[in-house]
């Protein structure tokens, strides 16, 4: 028993800096802009929500807090390259830009250009909810659908000391543009 207790610490300290990471659990984008969805923290309470906003000229999304505070504007950027969003803060500043960057045969990867901090990499298999996101050597969070068992759902695990909201919003962002008939 205490062997399984420590493989399953273990297995959920996947970022070695002390501390605990946190794991969100994400819907599958299966609505259409206008719906909401809320992101769970692992004990299943509502973390944050994603708000479609609708009757709007250009894709917008909301992620707010639990309590209804906007933490980050979603926006497809018109007359842009066409695979690029930007996340924007309730100021109206840009905190990051999700750029589709190469597509390999089963990988695919991401750059995510953060306007006051490290710029991140995605990679992974963005089509099976199974990627990574980095800073330079360092995994900030892991996106992975083997923790939980629930249909078209999957987990965003964010490493300690990260922006929550904005790792989310980029997560959202990448499954708004790799699945965009859903």
């Amino acid at each position: 028993m205490f062997r399984r207790r420590e493989a399953r610490r273990e297995e959920h300290e996947t970022f070695g800096r002390g501390g605990t990471a946190t794991r969100y659990q994400m819907r599958q984008k299966m609505l259409s802009i206008g719906d909401d969805y809320w992101i769970e923290n692992e004990a299943g309470q509502k973390a944050f929500k994603v708000d479609g906003k609708a009757l709007r000229v250009r894709q917008t999304l909301i992620l707010e807090d639990a309590h209804g505070a906007e933490l980050a504007k979603i926006q497809e950027r018109l007359l842009r390259v066409k695979d690029s969003m930007e996340i924007e803060g309730p100021d109206g500043r840009r905190q990051a830009m999700v750029k589709k960057a190469l597509i390999a045969p089963l990988r695919e990867r991401w750059a995510v250009n953060v306007g006051d901090g490290p710029d991140l990499e995605v990679q992974g298999n963005i089509v099976d909810h199974e990627y990574t996101i980095g800073a330079g050597r360092d995994k900030v969070a892991e996106v992975s659908k083997k923790w939980f068992r629930i249909r078209d759902t999957y987990g965003v695990e964010v490493a300690p000391g990260q922006n929550d909201a904005l790792i989310l919003a980029v997560a959202v962002v990448i499954d708004e543009m790799a699945h965009p008939s859903r």
